[in-house]
């Protein structure tokens, strides 16, 4: 099978395609796939990295506003639809992938004109501009929650399949568990409660989390809280302006980033996050209580719908960004993590909502269209 897949800017975009390219691989050892991605996004890290080779094109997220720059992104993207018909034309691909945002439209439209099938993966609740722009011209679009089924109906074959994820659930014996727990300097006596906000931080939900420690409010539960590399500095600063020492906090331990998130997730009690889509899918694989602070302005609010499938099945609280501070996020934590009985209805709750065998899914999806073309 030869594959193209356009995937570019976050690792929300790039990590399913990535996920996606791997289990073409594992099905059919011959196949060659190549990346379609811009000269600016993380795919330029994550897809050599991951041994596949990425072209670049340009393509630019658009906005309704009036504008000379507007203009020009518009004019680019407009050429990034030539520059992914010459690749399509030169790779001659059987099918054709994309996994959200905006470099999907030049790809997808490219593909077209050579008539070539094509699917696109959407991980979010509410579907990006992209997908519902491209919805008329796709042959397949794979979502991730069935709330999003309802909002594709331009689209022919709409299938629910889950996103792809890394992070699995662990089943650890007690020794295993204390191990890790013991690692990151915690201990097994009190809940442990994981906070982050993405690979760079979230400033809001740091700066609560300064506010539970330097009032010492989590007594009655541990934190590990990942503050995203661009913040650690500024925060060890700020603490010590607090007399605290980043490295020796009661009940606590703060990392720049966790490596080793899949054991961290899975030996964690209670989830404080974000809520882009690869997360709530992870919520509900490893079936974690959560409280969840969407990220606002963003497209379509997406991150909000996506709280919502947690939190419509009672397997999560939100709370909103404007509203969220150290007061509030304590008192929603203990709410959770000291009364038993809540804490696990959360968790079954969320472990309800777990999809399986999602690259599976995906694969069959592809190989529909791909027999089907021939």
């Amino acid at each position: 099978m030869r594959a193209i897949i356009a995937a570019a800017g976050t690792g929300g975009h790039i990590n399913p395609a990535l996920s996606i390219a791997n289990k073409i691989k594992e099905e059919d050892k011959t196949s060659e796939i190549i990346f379609i991605g811009t000269d600016r996004g993380l795919e330029n890290d994550l897809v050599p990295r991951a041994g596949y080779e990425l072209k670049h094109i340009e393509a630019y997220g658009l906005s309704k506003k009036i504008s000379i720059d507007n203009l020009k992104k518009i004019y680019k993207t407009y050429k990034g639809i030539s520059e992914a018909k010459k690749i399509i034309k030169e790779f001659n691909p059987d099918i054709v992938i994309g996994t959200g945002g905006y470099i999907c439209g030049p790809v997808i439209i490219a593909a077209k004109k050579y008539k070539k099938p094509t699917l696109l993966h959407e991980s979010n609740s509410f579907p990006g501009k992209a997908v519902q722009m491209l919805s008329k011209k796709v042959d397949t679009i794979a979502v991730s929650f069935e709330d999003a089924k309802k909002l594709l109906t331009k689209c022919k074959n709409v299938v629910f399949t889950g996103t792809p994820i890394k992070i699995k659930k662990r089943n650890f014996t007690i020794n295993e568990k204390l191990e890790i727990i013991n690692s990151i300097g915690l201990s097994m006596t009190m809940p442990i409660v994981l906070v982050f906000g993405g690979s760079q931080g979230a400033q809001k939900i740091n700066e609560t989390l300064i506010d539970i420690i330097t009032n010492t409010k989590n007594k009655n539960y541990q934190i590990i809280w990942a503050t995203g590399a661009k913040q650690f500095d500024i925060i060890k600063k700020e603490l010590e302006e607090k007399g605290l020492d980043i490295e020796n906090i009661q009940n606590t331990k703060i990392l720049p980033y966790i490596y080793n998130m899949e054991e961290i997730e899975n030996v964690a009690d209670l989830v404080v996050a974000r809520s882009g889509a690869m997360t709530i899918t992870e919520i509900a694989n490893l079936g974690k209580p959560s409280i969840l602070i969407p990220l606002p302005n963003v497209s379509n609010n997406h991150q909000m719908y996506n709280a919502k499938v947690l939190s419509n099945v009672n397997a999560a609280t939100i709370i909103e960004n404007n509203k969220l501070n150290g007061e509030l996020l304590h008192t929603e934590i203990t709410k959770i993590v000291l009364d038993k009985d809540k804490y696990n209805e959360m968790s079954l709750n969320a472990y309800k909502l777990r999809t399986n065998d999602v690259e599976n899914k995906i694969y069959q999806e592809i190989e529909k269209l791909v027999k089907g073309s021939n």
